[in-house]
This record gives C-alpha cells, structure tokens and sequence, in this order.
C-alpha cells in the first residue's frame, strides 16, 4: 500500500512488488514475475518473454519509489524524460525475481537522473540511464 501512495499507477501497470532498501543515493526494489501477467499472453506465447520496454518502466517506476522516499516527494509524480544507454543482457522469464537497483546521479530543481539496473541473481538483466522530471499534483 505504501507503493500505491508513492505511485500513481494501478494494476496492470503497477510494476514494483516491494520497496527493500535504502542508503544514500542507493536504492533496492523487487518485481516477481508471474506467468499471470497480462502480457505473457500475446508476448512470445509459447516462450514466454517480459517485454524490454516494461523491464524499463518497472526501473523507471523504481527509481521514481527510490526518489520519493530519499527527496520526500509524496505529492509528486515523476515523469520519464529521456532512456540513454539502454541494454538487454538476459531475458526475463515467468518465475523471475526482478531486483531493481539504482544510484541516483542527480537532482535539481525537479530534474533527476538516475543509472537503474534490473538484475535476476547476480545477472544483469537490463540496465539503462533514466532522466525524470518532477512535478506536484
């Protein structure tokens, strides 16, 4: 529920199971994915595959959770700007345990950028440079 409060998405775009840690510029959340997911229908049906373009947005989300609860931006919303220096390195399967990890490079004025990987195990999954800005509701 504390995600909820953070976030503004809801089911089936609500991508962060859990917030696990904090220290410093350093953030940890969770995603388990389930062959449930909506998208595992239509998306490589008979190899099941999460697409790449919602393993960013689970680290968009995240970073977006990581920001809020270091800055206290509860009544904000983050919204993506720009995705540098994206790469897929594995493919994220049903039964996954997404850990989403981030350092927080910037943030000024509402601005923010942040270097995000998503890793299963100790392998790097995906990892990309997001940029957000920030603005109240």
């Amino acid at each position: 529920m504390d995600i909820r409060a953070l976030l503004p998405h809801r089911y089936p775009f609500l991508l962060v199971d859990a917030f696990v840690a904090l220290k410093g510029d350093h953030f940890e959340c969770r995603k388990n994915v389930s062959f449930n997911e909506p998208y595992f229908a239509g998306h490589f049906p008979d190899e099941p595959v999460m697409p790449g373009v919602l393993i960013i947005e689970a680290l968009a989300q995240a970073s977006a959770v990581g920001l809020a609860v270091r800055d206290g931006l509860n009544g904000g919303i983050g919204y993506l700007a720009a995705i540098d220096e994206a790469r897929f390195k594995r493919k994220v399967v049903p039964g996954d345990k997404l850990r989403l990890t981030g350092e927080i490079l910037l943030f000024r004025r509402g601005l923010c950028k942040v270097r995000a990987v998503a890793l299963v195990g100790e392998e790097v999954a995906a990892e990309a440079t997001l940029s957000f800005m920030f603005t109240r509701r």
